[in-house]
């Protein structure tokens, strides 16, 4: 929707910035898309007369233009445009002129051709969309004045505003010019025709049946007599061709103009043409034709909705298009001129099976304003008034089915808690009066009365949001609304997503083994044959639940092994089922838990107490510990087990048997970790703590420790870490050595400490100091000895 802010005053004295009245337009939910300030850029634009026109003798897409620029010489122009004839008055813009988008008029060849100036369009001169052709002026201008000063442009402001389906009266300057003077405090008000009407004479005659009261809620008549057709009033011309309708003729432009002031669509039809002296407005028949004014013949269904003669033909679809039998034209003197108020949903369904859309169909289809169709009528009266036409006195109204317009009432607290604002029911009232809603307070809420041209307005939202509209959307605080949580992720899940991201993260692919087995798989994996049998096995190699997810992860192994891939790292989450306790308190099902099994390819034990670490840390668990022991499946001195703060088992960790590798083809050594989720679920988890990363170097330091086996290496980490304290960045386990220089039943643990400060780079004292501190505690809790 385009509007000139010229017309905008014509309802009220809005003055301002054009700019920040934009924003206005724009916080009031019209959204400007463009802004564009004319009557600007037109000095050296005169007006000319074309002399003649010819041929280029070297191009077929343009043609030499003789004009005279007002002082009676002819002026060679070359021109692309081939719609004007020698007679016709033309815009030129002389040498030297700066065109609105800043093109520069210079005197140039044109193809071996001089061209002294520049013929414009309409969009050349930016007074509309039309690049079609030359803009052709109206007869009677003189000839060499300025082309502004003949057409009586003076500077404005067009806008063009976005409006939402809801926004029916924003379809009209009058609607527009209503919410921007509420919006700036200042008086608003309609036209108020004056009109000299005459006897009734023809009205007597013009009979109207509507026969579709359901979709045609209102539609009247009127006459005019002697209306002389001709060309429209400049001003009148200007504004339509600015807001993008082209000029037409006297009778046809007044239409448009009613239309785009007031948002009311109108047909004026040639009487003398209307057979039968009336109109009939009804449902079509199934296959019906008709040619509209476009030259193109439709045909309708039943659901569509007509205006006919009094002979029953069709003469237009109602609120889209007139029919071409009835068309003003210049014999026109005699005018009968509809107006009405159509359901929007027909109208829309119409337009859109024909794929017809008009001005009109447009407004129709938001609604229109049922009960501005009388001032629509006199304002059309005055507009045409100069080409001699007079309005007779009386009308035919006939009324269908209008929509109800009950009350609404406004909650103050509901509309305050939807928008977060502070406003009182006296507040509410004062907001909605300037736009034409009746209010009344009725305790703490408001009653408000819809006014006729809000069609879309009929729930309490609706009005909240007129009130939000002209409260300003820009003085309502910002915040993100809180959605409800219809559901979420229990701790449980949660944990088991961030270990997934570990595991994937530190270079490992899932695995998914199906929990059944052969009979002997964990036997072959070291590990008791004391699985549950399923009765009724869908195959036969596979009838025994797993215990441990050890034989899935190894056969996964063992595939890869085949095909000569091998240093795999794999990891899987799932259930293992083993038998009930014998006392029965669990009752008779398996004793079904959630297990993590990790297993790592070419890797050592070390390496996996290195994953086991990493769980540990993501799920914040803390007082763990690695414990010796013998295990079933597992190398028998490169394994141990999991242990709680309490007691719990948690796990096993170490190497698998070499036997079992051996039996599955397995190659190379591989690391195992596995883990019982159920029972970490219940351990308490310490929060994470973030130390920030030092911007100073670090300093390492190896210490390798000959320990007996009996002691786990977490238990030298411990005591490492509680000695270095927070100068402790990491710390590693790299290497563990048996063997020449190493005595019968203990083993060297070799670990790597990186040392860090938050304020400062270590002295080579304080790195002493830590590492004094961390050889005392070793030595003096584990028995241990320092390797040289």
């Amino acid at each position: 929707m385009k509007v000139l802010l010229s017309w905008l005053r014509d309802f009220a004295p809005i003055e301002g910035d054009p700019v920040a009245l934009g924003e206005q337009l724009s916080d009031l939910g019209m959204a400007v898309e463009q802004l564009d300030l004319l009557g600007e850029g037109l000095d050296g634009v005169v007006v000319a007369r074309v002399l003649a026109t010819r041929p280029h003798p070297d191009a077929d897409k343009i043609q030499l233009v003789d004009v005279d620029a007002g002082d009676g010489e002819a002026l060679q122009i070359a021109c692309g445009a081939f719609n004007m004839t020698p007679g016709d008055l033309v815009p030129l813009a002389t040498v030297g002129t700066t065109m609105p988008d800043g093109m520069q008029i210079g005197r140039r060849k044109m193809r071996g051709e001089w061209s002294n100036g520049m013929l414009c369009s309409a969009r050349e001169l930016g007074l509309g969309a039309d690049h079609a052709g030359i803009h052709i002026l109206p007869e009677g201008l003189p000839v060499g004045v300025p082309f502004a000063e003949a057409m009586g442009i003076e500077s404005d402001v067009l806008y063009d505003l976005e409006i939402n389906p809801n926004r029916p009266d924003a379809m009209s300057v009058a609607g527009v010019a209503r919410d921007l003077a509420a919006r700036l405090g200042v008086p608003f008000s309609l036209p108020d025709p004056v009109v000299d009407e005459v006897a009734a004479d023809r009205i007597g005659a013009v009979g109207v049946e509507v026969d579709a009261p359901d979709l045609c809620g209102r539609f009247t008549a009127r006459v005019l007599r002697g209306a002389r057709v001709g060309a429209s009033d400049p001003a009148i011309a200007r504004r339509l061709t600015l807001l993008g309708m082209r000029p037409i003729n006297s009778l046809v432009d007044v239409s448009n103009y009613v239309m785009l002031e007031l948002g009311q669509p109108n047909h004026p039809y040639d009487l003398a043409k209307v057979r039968g002296g009336g109109l009939r407005v009804r449902r079509a028949r199934p296959g019906e034709t008709m040619v509209t004014l476009d030259g193109i013949e439709r045909t309708f269904i039943g659901d569509d909705l007509l205006i006919c003669d009094g002979d029953d033909r069709p003469v237009g679809i109602a609120g889209i298009m007139g029919g071409a039998e009835t068309e003003i034209d210049d014999s026109t003197t005699d005018v009968l001129l509809e107006m009405a108020w159509f359901l929007p949903i027909g109208i829309a369904k119409t337009s859109r099976r024909l794929r017809l859309r008009s001005e009109a169909s447009a407004r129709f289809e938001k609604g229109t304003d049922p009960e501005i169709i009388d001032l629509a009528h006199r304002r059309f009266a005055e507009l045409v008034a100069p080409s001699g036409a007079r309005l007779e006195a009386g009308a035919v109204d006939v009324r269908g089915e209008l929509p109800e317009r009950r009350p609404v009432r406004v909650r103050t607290g509901r509309l305050n808690r939807l928008l977060g604002t502070q406003l009182a029911a006296g507040d509410i009232a004062s907001l909605l009066a300037p736009i034409g809603f009746q209010t009344s307070v009725v305790g703490d809420d408001t009653e408000v009365t819809v006014p006729s041209w809000r069609y879309d307005s009929s729930t309490e939202i609706d009005v909240v949001e007129e009130v939000a509209r002209h409260h300003g959307y820009t003085a309502i605080g910002r915040r993100v609304p809180r959605s409800p949580h219809t559901g979420r992720l229990t701790e449980r899940q949660r944990e088991r997503r961030r270990l997934r991201s570990l595991l994937v993260g530190r270079g490992l692919s899932e695995a998914m083994p199906l929990p059944f087995l052969a009979p002997g798989d964990l036997e072959r994996t070291g590990l008791p044959g004391d699985g549950i049998e399923i009765a009724n096995p869908l195959v036969a190699d596979e009838s025994v639940l797993r215990t441990s997810l050890l034989p899935g992860l190894v056969k996964a192994l063992a595939t890869n092994a085949a095909r000569r891939n091998t240093g795999v790292g794999l990891w899987e989450i799932g259930h293992v089922f083993r038998r009930p306790a014998a006392d029965g308190a669990a009752g008779p099902l398996p004793d079904e838990r959630e297990m993590l099994g990790v297993v790592l390819g070419g890797r050592d034990a070390s390496e996996a107490v290195q994953e086991w670490w990493a769980v540990a840390e993501v799920l914040a668990l803390r007082g763990v510990t690695i414990r010796n022991e013998a295990l079933p499946g597992l190398h028998p001195t490169r394994s141990a087990r999991l242990v709680g703060p309490a007691g719990e088992a948690l796990g096993t960790v170490g190497e698998v048997d070499p036997l079992v590798l051996e039996s599955h083809g397995i190659g190379e050594r591989v690391g195992w970790v596995e883990v019982d989720l159920d029972v970490v679920a219940d351990l308490p988890h310490d929060p994470h703590v973030y130390r920030p990363i030092s911007i100073y170097p670090s300093s390492d330091i190896d210490l390798a420790f000959e320990v007996g086996d009996q002691v786990p290496a977490s238990d030298v980490e411990r005591a490492l870490r509680a000695a270095a304290g927070e100068r402790l960045a990491s710390l590693r386990l790299f290497d563990v050595y048996r063997g020449p220089g190493i005595a019968e039943g203990r083993r060297s643990l070799a670990y790597r400490l990186r040392l860090d400060a938050a304020d400062h780079t270590l002295t080579d004292d304080e790195v002493a100091e830590v590492r004094r501190r961390c050889i005392d505690a070793v030595e003096g809790e584990l028995a241990a000895t320092l390797r040289g």
